[in-house]
Order: C-alpha cells, then sequence, then structure tokens
C-alpha cells in the first residue's frame, strides 16, 4: 500500500473491528466470536501479505517512539537507516515516530525503500511521513511476525517495552530454531550495559541461558559496526 505522507486519514485494514486484538484478549469468549477473531486475523495476515511485495533484502530497525528529531539515538538510527539504504537494503520499522521515523528517514533520504508496519494505539498510532509502503494493523502478534518474516538482519536500539519484546521476539525464534540465524545487533552504547550484565550475571549465572544464547546479540558501537555484522553474517540475505 502506498499512501501520499501527508494523508492524515486512518488506514485500519479492517476499519469496523477496530479493538478486535482487546476484545480477543479479555478473557473466555463463545466458541462462534473466538471463530470470528480467526478469520480477522487470516485477512490481516493476507492483506499484509499482499501489500509488502518487494525485491530488496531487507533490516528491521526497533526502537522507541519517544525520542525526538535533537536526540542522539535519533541521530544515529537516522544515519543507520541511510548506511543500509546505500549498502541495498530496504528498513523496515514499526512505521511510528522516534528511532522508527528516524530510520525511515535517513533511507528515503538516501533513495532506498522505507516499510512500516504500524498498529493503531491511543498514542503513537501515525505513521511517520517517511514511509514507501505501509501497513496499519490491529493485531501485536500480525505486526511482529511482518516485522520478522522479510528480513535477515535486525538491529535494536533503545526503547521500552514494545522494543525489547521485539528484540526477545526475534531472539527466542532463533534460540529455538524456528529463525534462521540472522544478526540481532544492539545499538545505543551504554543503554544495553546493564542488560547485558543482567544476562551473563543472572540469567547464564542461574542457568536459565547457556553461554552460546549470550552470543546471539552483538554489539554495535557504531553504524559501521553494524554494517559490518550484516555483511560478515554467515547467511546471506535471499
Amino acid at each position: 500500500m502506498n499512501r501520499d505522507p501527508n494523508d492524515k486519514r486512518s488506514y485500519s485494514l479492517l476499519g469496523k473491528v477496530e479493538g478486535a486484538e482487546k476484545a480477543f484478549l479479555k478473557g473466555k469468549r463463545s466458541h462462534e466470536q473466538d471463530l470470528e477473531s480467526a478469520v480477522g486475523f487470516f485477512l490481516e495476515f493476507l492483506r499484509a501479505f499482499e501489500s509488502f511485495d518487494f525485491n530488496a533484502p531487507c533490516v528491521s530497525v526497533f526502537g522507541s517512539a519517544r525520542f525526538t528529531e535533537d536526540h542522539p539515538h535519533y541521530r544515529l538510527a537516522r544515519e543507520l537507516g541511510g548506511a543500509l539504504a546505500e549498502a541495498g537494503f530496504a528498513v523496515m520499522t514499526g512505521g511510528g515516530p522516534g528511532i522508527m521515523e528516524a530510520a525511515n528517514r535517513g533511507a528515503r533520504e538516501k533513495g532506498g525503500l522505507s516499510l512500516g508496519c504500524n498498529i493503531k494505539l491511543p498514542q503513537e498510532q501515525e505513521p511517520n511521513p517517511y514511509l514507501d509502503k505501509f501497513i496499519e494493523l490491529e493485531h501485536f502478534f500480525v505486526r511482529k511476525v511482518m516485522l520478522v518474516k522479510y528480513s535477515c538482519a535486525f538491529v535494536v536500539m533503545p526503547g521500552g517495552f514494545g522494543t525489547l519484546d521485539e528484540g526477545f521476539e526475534v531472539i527466542t525464534l532463533i534460540q529455538t530454531g524456528k529463525l534462521e540465524r540472522f544478526p540481532v545487533i544492539a545499538m545505543g552504547g551504554d543503554f544495553w550495559e546493564h542488560f547485558r550484565t543482567f544476562a551473563q550475571e543472572t540469567m547464564l549465572g542461574q542457568g536459565t541461558i547457556d553461554g552460546a544464547d549470550v552470543d546471539l546479540i552483538h554489539q554495535a558501537e557504531s553504524v559501521a559496526d553494524a554494517l559490518n555484522l550484516i555483511r560478515d553474517s554467515e547467511l546471506e540475505c535471499p
């Protein structure tokens, strides 16, 4: 789906069932209601797959919606998006503001393909204006599938619960053999320092992960480092 970035109309895929995920997760419902939800899931996936038809290798960038364009993390994400585009990658984000906007903006400025998987929320629901193609989704789990399905590398920048959820989803899929061992790259300097300490000293120390799991996350101090990690991956992008 292409759009005029200045057009602020709603682009809900399923329109009249806005709020469907909350209704689905509110507790036990009738069998008929659950079947109706299942049809909604299928339609949302179908329309999402139809919307994203492109040939370029893709990198997904995760990060907070709350950083403004004067923040160092925003500037870093913008630089990253531009560098990925120059290297021939499409850039996919959650489609919102902040880090997502910055990565999409950088990609578009360098002539790359800029993609977004936006989700309807009370806040942060407007797609950013730097998207060449975008989909607007109702269900978080559909969004996460789309952010993972097309990409052969993942960059996780500073963010909140949603960003951590997306990053851990990818790591879990790789750890359990459900996803190829694509590079997962953490950027943002000391933002990740406590996490690495927690993973190594607490999770590894108490045996909830093993040493190889810690190595699933690569640290990049610069955009050049991130690109090198992607290029040096044993798995080439299709």
